[in-house]
């Protein structure tokens, strides 16, 4: 158990019979009254945010969870299939449990995120910032970077991400796997 003015982010707990990680926390302190926890709760299955208050004090069920790398192997069917970087063991995740997957390619690290009572796997996490090739984009026209427009590319493992008109093909870049988007062109 945990006293709710000890969640952080990245605290788990279970609310509901549900799994949820904390992403932001405030202490509000009113005029009057008592002292309150107020939180933006992630739900680990659906993503979907949940916000809640709590009163000082209160008990909550927290879940240690375990946060682990695993490398990218290949895809079995609508499975992925990960390999633990300390044991070697392999292991099956669903797509839909990784985040950034389309931008994931063989060899990628990423960290998997189990709950430590059971080892069920909650979800996959890419890195922040990943480096991709681009396999196809419309050329750009000489001088045309004055203005920040950007144009559709196809990276190497399928993904679209929008580019700078600069960019060709055979290009590397650094991708946002959260949302997408183009960072910077990276130097050879």
């Amino acid at each position: 158990m945990i006293n709710s003015q000890d969640i952080k982010n990245g605290t788990c707990i279970r609310l509901d019979s549900k799994l949820y990680f904390c992403i932001e926390f405030q202490h509000v302190k009113p005029g009057k009254g008592n002292t309150i926890m107020r939180t933006k709760l992630k739900d680990v299955v659906t993503g979907r945010i949940l916000e809640r208050r709590f009163n000082i004090g209160e008990k909550l069920e927290d879940v240690r969870v375990e946060r682990r790398p695993y490398q990218f192997l290949y895809q079995e069917g609508e499975d992925l299939i990960f390999m633990n970087q300390e044991t070697f063991e392999q292991i099956p995740i669903g797509r839909d449990l990784v985040t950034g997957v389309e931008f994931m390619k063989e060899g990628d690290i990423v960290d998997v995120v189990s709950d430590a009572s059971n080892e069920a796997v909650l979800f996959a996490e890419m890195p922040v910032k990943t480096v991709l090739t681009i396999t196809y984009t419309e050329p750009g026209l000489k001088g045309d970077t004055a203005t920040n427009t950007l144009k559709p590319a196809t990276v190497e493992t399928g993904a679209t991400v929008r580019v700078p008109l600069f960019i060709s093909e055979g290009e590397k870049i650094l991708v946002d796997t959260r949302d997408g988007s183009y960072i910077e062109r990276v130097k050879a």
